[in-house]
């Protein structure tokens, strides 16, 4: 794997249009890889494989006038293929091949789009209890523990995707952040969550797990 961060331009007005509009900063971002790793064009994005290759996460600080783009892929992106004013620096791709070991202890970052689906359609999942048992739900499968956990409710993320001139589609996700301490209990399982992501909608922003020693 290959991570890479980008801190953007704050006087692009491309970058100052996506930092409302996830979906077409997944279209950017996406520009930087091979053309069969192409932008999901379809719904639901949960779904599309493309969204499990490429993991980004953008974190912005307003008082210090900041956005930065962590960028986990499979692949080694080529940033060259963004706008010149796109970013202000780059660092990456660096290769990332982390090891773990059984009760390894590590510092995460989480954001999601805690859903369940019901009735053949997916909800978020408004309430903090909610969330939490989904955040320990996916640890059990994914091969960790939730040790301690601080749970921010972002807001709500919209876009739209025009399919044709006069088709298209409202996006409308509940992001949550999570962050914490975890423990390892399975070292390969957990190596495959921190490879695909966690969660709904990789594709515009979620499921991207950065990790930090303790």
């Amino acid at each position: 794997m290959y991570l890479s961060q980008l801190t953007l331009n704050p006087r692009s007005r491309q970058v100052r249009s996506e930092l409302a509009r996830p979906y077409e900063m997944h279209r950017t971002l996406m520009k930087a890889f091979p053309q069969h790793l192409q932008p999901i064009q379809a719904i639901p994005l949960a779904d599309d494989a493309n969204a499990e290759r490429v993991l980004f996460r953008l974190d912005v600080n307003p008082e210090q006038g900041w956005a930065r783009v962590l960028v986990q892929s499979h692949l080694q992106p080529n940033w060259a293929a963004l706008n010149p004013d796109y970013a202000l620096s780059i660092e990456g791709p660096k290769p990332f091949t982390p090891t773990f070991a059984a009760n390894q202890h590590l510092a995460f970052r989480l954001r999601a789009n805690p859903t369940v689906k019901r009735n053949g359609k997916r909800w978020g999942l408004q309430h903090e209890n909610e969330q939490l048992e989904w955040l320990n739900r996916k640890a059990r499968e994914g091969g960790f523990s939730v040790l301690q956990v601080n749970i921010t409710k972002d807001q709500m993320l919209s876009d739209t995707i025009h399919r044709t001139d006069s088709q298209k589609h409202d996006l409308s996700f509940l992001s949550v952040q999570f962050d914490g301490a975890l423990m390892v209990l399975d070292p390969y399982q957990f190596h495959k969550t921190l490879a695909a992501g966690i969660g709904t909608a990789k594709g515009i922003g979620f499921g991207l797990l950065s990790l930090a020693r303790l």
